[in-house]
């Protein structure tokens, strides 16, 4: 599956903890419904061709997004050992502002 990063795009983690902080090291995606899945703690993931996430996770989750900019070549890096396509998750380099937007 081909994932196109918009440098002003929106950034999502998906948690079950509420914070205003995200640590660094921390997965982020431009891929709403990905950062949803993950919020709920899944053990399997995976998604098909057409992006149709499947998941076991079962925990109450929190959507956040990413409340500040992002420099796409100083604040985040492609993750060195996902097992997603190219583009799908992403750690950030340093301490970022996050909003919670929804319980999930």
């Amino acid at each position: 599956m081909e994932i196109e990063i918009k440098p002003d795009g929106v950034w999502y983690h998906g948690s079950n903890v509420l914070f205003s902080t995200l640590r660094t090291n921390s997965t982020i995606t431009q891929w709403k419904e990905l950062a949803e899945a993950f919020s709920h703690q899944p053990s399997r993931l995976a998604y098909d061709d057409d992006g149709v996430i499947s998941h076991n996770g079962v925990e109450k989750g929190y959507l956040y997004i990413i409340d500040e900019p992002i420099d796409l070549q100083n604040d985040i890096y492609q993750h060195p050992r996902t097992t997603m396509d190219e583009n799908a998750e992403f750690l950030t380099k340093r301490p970022l502002k996050v909003k919670m937007i929804c319980e999930l």
